[in-house]
């Protein structure tokens, strides 16, 4: 194993001038080659438009001139190419002019460099916006660039200004349209956003690893033999040499604060330098103090996790459900204890290795920790230790088994679907080696691993790429699951930088949600308007045909045409209580008409008719018919009644509406197998109607898989509650009496946290409490 010390810091940099150049490199290779991206897509937007044949005329203009752009394409290119190196020159020497992207401050400004300018302002605050969180990070680094070179720190030459800068001192003096202008910062807005969570998490990284940043993302990230070999291979070719760590002081108060991470194992550790690691603050800046009160509970409730998960080890030993290989040996006095460096070296060898052991151990529940433990003695092996005469910690078979019990309940208690499990064993063996440097990822919810791994799981909870949007979140998740497999190296800024580009794509796929629950929400209030309506007109027909006898026209036109004329009065005019009186007013004259036919009092009978026919006309032509179909349908029942010999009999009553089949096969899969209202708990249906829209729960249906699902609106008619799952997609509307009966049933969970994360680890205390 390497000599470096175990939680060391990075005090040596490397040359502040090829750092600059090997960025000023990365920037070039991904950004440089963008105005030529630009016009293939535009110009097939403008294409699509010109076969719907809206007879714009910009089209032709907007086609015309992008034509000459694609003509001077590869100017373009060379100009965007050289004013982002010119930004680079700016910030090595910014006492020199910017070159190029200012100008005179006193020259007069025409009107198209006018309208680049505000649209350059708009985009420029867009992109800081959303990129707020590694930016931040990138100018702390770049100011500590700054003064290893010796001169004040510039502006960021890859950050948004500069580019957007760049991007219109290509296109200002050019002929472009106003649609076309907009169609060109649209975009290049697009490529940014594509492209920049990539570069900036690329450059944290390198600045990081040459030694800008301790302090800024994370401590001092310790260095063993595997990781070195795995640096040089990346880095040798970029700045030639390895930059050279020093060792920092650990911080042995907090770790005895925390009660070590293994008891008898951390005292016998404690004297060697790498059994000690300073602690990690979640990505806080580490020289910020931390209350007593706030270490103290972590330490409570690590103290006490841990505590939980030896009580289910020594069960799981003693009941022979713990593979004998893997059962703890350390009262074996020929096998040495493995130190916490040695075994993150371990992973590190594995970080890049295929997943695909961990995909197939997450397919079978509880097979991951034996995987995890296979796969770093086949490590160990081939770092040179031997199994046979070493064993885990009781601090790593912790961090192994709680990593293993994490992934196991994300994957089984969050609706995950098989694309999404390599996605996640790819992030098995990082978050191992989190777990075994900075055990707060498992009590501390602002932790950046944390919360990258909430976010993927958000990104992939139910998500079957069916849409355009959920396939785009599907590949960045794989995709910046892939990056921590490449850039991780035990500095945690890594997961907040992956954190930030996942957080800000999600934040528009929240809104889409938002959206998605508004339309759920407003489609159910609907159908229940549409029940009421039904049920109303329903009550209405049968009492009107009730036991009356009537003539067959009389009977049909009341259950068909004039019960739904009631319901599209009662839907639409439901507060016009004249309206309303007077649509149950014709039902009552049909009747009494149908009664003075029958008593042959023809005058009176034909007043009635002459009186009713507008309303009646009007009645059909809201069934949908036209006005001759309408004036035809009178007529027929104009001649129903004035044939006094018609039979007249009683009539069934009509049936109750249907339910529509989605919701008849929604609730077939949450409410089947006699679950009623009838027998609920009484206590525990007040506790439902306490509920208020935003408060998670968790439900099960009858084939036991559960979902988290959130209360998204409660209705203000019937009372039920509307549950939808992560996507805003509805999953059940249900009564409070009906809740409860779930509840009882143990289909029904009050109080599921709003973090994947939380959640997990909730499930995972509750598995141990089980067990034990």
């Amino acid at each position: 194993m390497s000599g470096h010390l175990h939680g060391v810091a990075q005090t040596t940099r490397t040359d502040p001038s090829r750092v600059l150049e090997e960025i000023k490199r990365q920037t070039l290779e991904q950004l440089g080659g963008l105005p030529g991206t630009l016009y293939a897509p535009i110009e097939e937007a403008l294409k699509a438009e010109s076969l719907k044949g809206d007879g714009r005329n910009h089209q032709y203009e907007d086609q015309a001139a992008l034509w000459v752009l694609r003509q001077q394409q590869a100017s373009h290119v060379m100009a965007f190419r050289q004013q982002v190196g010119l930004g680079f020159e700016a910030f090595r020497a910014p006492a020199s002019a910017v070159g190029g992207l200012g100008g005179s401050p006193l020259q007069l400004v025409g009107e198209q460099q006018l309208a680049f300018d505000l649209d350059g302002e708009r985009l420029t605050e867009s992109l800081e916006q959303r990129y707020l969180r590694p930016l931040e990070m990138v100018q702390g680094r770049l100011k500590m660039l700054s003064a290893s070179i010796g001169t004040p720190t510039g502006i960021n030459p890859f950050g948004p200004y500069r580019l957007v800068k760049a991007f219109i001192s290509v296109y200002a003096e050019t002929q472009v349209t106003e649609s076309l202008r907009v169609r060109l910062f649209r975009e290049y807005e697009h490529e940014l956003a594509r492209l920049l969570g990539d570069l900036y998490g690329r450059v944290n990284n390198l600045l990081a690893t040459a030694g800008y940043g301790v302090g800024l993302g994370a401590p001092g990230a310790p260095v063993r033999a595997a990781e070195e070999r795995r640096e040089r291979n990346t880095l040798d070719d970029v700045f030639d040499t390895v930059p050279h760590r020093e060792s920092s002081t650990p911080m042995h108060d907090y770790n005895a604060a925390m009660g070590g991470y293994g008891g008898e194992s951390h005292a016998a550790h404690a004297g060697h330098p790498g059994g000690a690691r300073a602690p990690n603050y979640g990505g806080q800046d580490p020289s910020q103090p931390v209350s007593q009160a706030d270490v103290a509970a972590m330490a409570s409730e690590l103290a006490e996790l841990r505590s939980q998960l030896h009580a289910w080890r020594e069960g799981l030993v003693k009941s022979g459900g713990l593979p004998p290989a893997h059962m703890p040996q350390r009262s074996m006095a020929p096998r040495r204890e493995l130190r916490v460096d040695e075994v993150v070296g371990m992973a590190s060898l594995l970080q890049p290795e295929p997943p695909d052991a961990y995909a197939r151990a997450l397919a079978v529940s509880g097979r991951l920790g034996e995987t995890i433990r296979d796969q770093l003695y086949d490590g160990a092996r081939r770092l040179g230790f031997n199994p046979d005469q070493t064993c885990f910690s009781a601090e790593e078979d912790d961090a192994i088994d709680l990593v293993a019990l994490l992934f196991d309940s994300l994957f089984r208690n969050h609706a995950l679907q098989d694309r999404a499990r390599r996605v996640y064993a790819r992030l098995v063996m990082p978050y191992v080696k989190v777990a075994l440097t900075d055990n707060e990822v498992f009590v501390k919810r602002e932790h950046p691993a944390r919360r990258l791994l909430d976010a993927i799981t958000e990104a992939c909870e139910g998500n079957d790429g069916e849409t355009p949007q959920d396939r785009d979140l599907l590949e960045r998740a794989s995709s910046i699951s892939q990056r921590i497999v490449s850039d991780y190296n035990e500095d945690l800024a890594v997961f907040e930088l992956a954190h930030a580009e996942l957080d800000a794509l999600l934040a528009q796929h929240r809104r889409r949600i938002e959206l998605q629950e508004q339309r759920a929400a407003k489609a159910t209030y609907g159908r229940e308007r549409l029940g009421a309506a039904r049920g109303q007109a329903d009550a209405a027909v049968r009492e009107r045909i009730g036991e009356a006898r009537l003539t067959q026209a009389v009977a049909d036109f009341l259950a068909t045409p004039w019960r739904h004329h009631m319901v599209q009065v009662l839907l639409r005019e439901n507060e016009d209580p004249k309206r309303r009186a007077q649509a149950l007013a014709l039902g009552d004259a049909l009747v009494m008409a149908d009664r003075l036919a029958a008593e042959n009092r023809g005058r009176e009978l034909a007043d009635q008719l002459l009186a009713l026919q507008p309303i009646i006309v009007q009645c059909l032509a809201s069934s949908g018919l036209d006005d001759s179909a309408a004036q035809h349908g009178m007529a027929g029942l104009v001649r129903a009644l004035v044939t006094p010999d018609n039979e007249r009999a009683e009539h069934p009553l009509p049936s109750s509406a249907e339910v529509e089949e989605d919701v008849a096969e929604e609730r077939r899969l949450y409410l089947a197998a006699g679950s009623t209202s009838a027998n609920h708990d009484p206590l525990l249906a007040e506790r439902m109607r306490q509920l208020e829209p935003g408060d998670w729960l968790r439900l099960t249906n009858t084939q036991g898989e559960t979902i988290a699902v959130k209360v998204a609106w409660s209705s203000p008619l019937t009372s039920r509650f509307l549950l939808v799952n992560r996507r805003g997609v509805r999953a059940l509307v249900a009564s409070a009496e009906e809740l409860a009966t779930l509840a009882s049933a143990g289909r029904l969970v009050v109080g599921a946290e709003r973090t994947a994360f939380d959640e997990a680890m909730r499930q995972v205390r509750r598995h141990l409490d089980r067990v034990i």
